[in-house]
């Protein structure tokens, strides 16, 4: 690679795409940065938890593998001192750490859209076949790159040998779009049974981390396919690729922190308790009124949901108050009073039984 200005040193002396590149990596190191501290509170919460799921193992891995292999790149790719032959040594240290990491992500992703659809085994034959994919196609692609030729003093780099190398973005992007389609779908039959705003349905189910996801492969895999270099120093065509896996393992991270209740095998889907399935029991309660007096009105049927607004604590106290003054009035169900027909509160409680979650 020919110097731009005579006099200068290598390490300063860069071309446009070169120093692109570098300014780009800083950035990209400082996202793993800021990633890194801001999830420690909720690492620590994690960590704390007795079970050790896989997702949960997949989650502290991601979050230690991450920002080591990026330091180490980094190391390489601004020490002035490391020469063209340590580099020839080493070049393949990123698009292998790169490919374990998104794998790990990748996996992630097949678990998580396997569990919100109850386990379904035609999902998990279609995320399986590209997760498979996705780890094959990365294993032979990291055979075909090579250490761009730069200059002493300007970095190490590794690079492909040829344009078809890019399958090896292809396989995950593929993953990741298919994956947030069924999220997606997922979401949107939700609404039939408890109907939301886009910006809620979103927040509620992550399709922002999804979409994230989606964008940033996408962009990606474009990038690396219309970039043309300007010669075989002209790393244009990897710009992009460190930013991609940081986000990427970034946005799965969350989307793992966003799972509720317990990881195991994957969690379950946000609406999954608003229906009765084949192994739940179902309990009808009839709280009558005091009053005594019949009316035409039919009964309401509530919810939890529709009672979260009245905490079940303040019943208990309600009657331990009016128990301790010798008043009868002040309790909020009277057994004593006669309901006379289609009078009253019904309530209906849908209790799901997780026989998944029992040692067998």
């Amino acid at each position: 690679m020919s110097s731009t200005l005579p006099g200068l040193p290598n390490s300063l002396n860069l071309p446009a795409h070169l120093s692109a590149h570098k300014y780009f990596l800083v950035c990209t190191l400082t996202v793993a940065a800021w990633d890194t501290l801001v999830l420690s509170p909720r690492t620590w919460r994690l960590m704390r938890t007795g079970e050790w799921p896989v997702l949960k193992v997949l989650f502290h891995f991601m979050r230690v593998f991450m920002p080591v292999e990026f330091a180490v790149v980094a190391v390489a790719f601004f020490d002035t001192k490391w020469s063209r032959n340590t580099c020839d040594k080493f070049y393949l240290f990123e698009p292998i750490c790169t490919a374990i990491l998104l794998a790990a992500c990748s996996a992630v992703h097949v678990i998580r859209i396997h569990a919100i659809y109850e386990r379904s085994r035609a999902i998990l034959v279609l995320m399986g076949s590209l997760f498979a994919a996705q780890v094959v196609v990365t294993g032979v692609a990291c055979g075909f790159y090579r250490s761009v030729p730069l200059l002493d003093g300007q970095g190490c780099i590794a690079g492909p040998k040829a344009n078809w190398v890019g399958v090896y973005w292809v396989a995950p992007t593929l993953l990741y779009t298919v994956s947030a389609i069924l999220a997606l779908n997922r979401s949107l039959s939700s609404l039939q049974a408890k109907p939301l705003s886009p910006w809620k349905l979103m927040l509620r189910d992550g399709l922002n981390l999804y979409g994230a996801i989606w964008i940033v492969n996408m962009v990606n895999v474009l990038f690396w396919f219309i970039m043309k270099p300007t010669g075989d120093a002209d790393p244009i065509k990897t710009i992009v690729t460190s930013m991609a896996a940081v986000l990427t393992t970034s946005m799965s991270l969350r989307i793992i922190l966003g799972i509720r209740g317990t990881l195991s095998h994957g969690g379950s889907f946000a609406l999954t308790g608003s229906t009765v399935p084949s192994n739940s029991s179902r309990a009808t309660h009839v709280i009558s009124t005091r009053s005594g007096v019949p009316t035409n009105s039919t009964p309401h049927t509530y919810t939890l949901d529709d009672m979260r607004s009245k905490p079940e604590a303040a019943w208990g106290e309600v009657d331990s108050k009016a128990a301790s003054n010798g008043d009868d009035k002040g309790f909020p169900i009277d057994e004593r009073a006669v309901t006379p027909p289609n009078v009253g509160v019904k309530v209906t409680i849908d209790r799901e039984v997780g026989y998944d979650s029992y040692a067998k």
